[in-house]
């Protein structure tokens, strides 16, 4: 399955925005999803999965951020609020099926997008 993160862009501290991930085709549904960002300088950073349901989150993002699937499950999101500048990065959508102690793992992960940009200005 192929994956196109979008719904990026540029926006003050403090706002909000929702990434979308649209996969190629339905196979998408079977599959746990999750989302990474890449700063530059820095090495691809987990931000959260949703595991069989289950959520998870890193600790920056946590109160702030919110990864839900419609219900059909062939789309994935990934709600931002209270936007930081330190949240400035490419955000990444992966698909797979991760065991779920390596849900933070990108190795765990098959299926990979391109990356939306997001920046937060101070």
């Amino acid at each position: 399955v192929q994956l196109q993160a979008s719904g990026g862009g540029l926006v003050q501290a403090g706002g909000s925005l929702t990434l979308s991930c649209i996969p190629s085709d339905r196979t998408f549904s079977s599959y746990n999803v999750a989302w990474f960002r890449q700063a530059p300088g820095r090495e691809r950073e987990f931000v959260s999965a949703l595991i069989w349901s289950k959520p998870y989150y890193v600790d920056s993002v946590k109160g702030r951020f919110t990864i839900s699937r419609d219900g059909t499950m062939n789309l994935a999101y990934l709600r931002m609020t209270n936007l930081k500048p330190e949240d400035t990065a490419v955000y990444y959508c992966a698909a797979g099926a991760p065991l779920e102690s390596y849900y933070r793992d990108a190795s765990a992960y098959e299926f990979w997008g391109k990356g939306t940009q997001v920046t937060v200005s101070s």
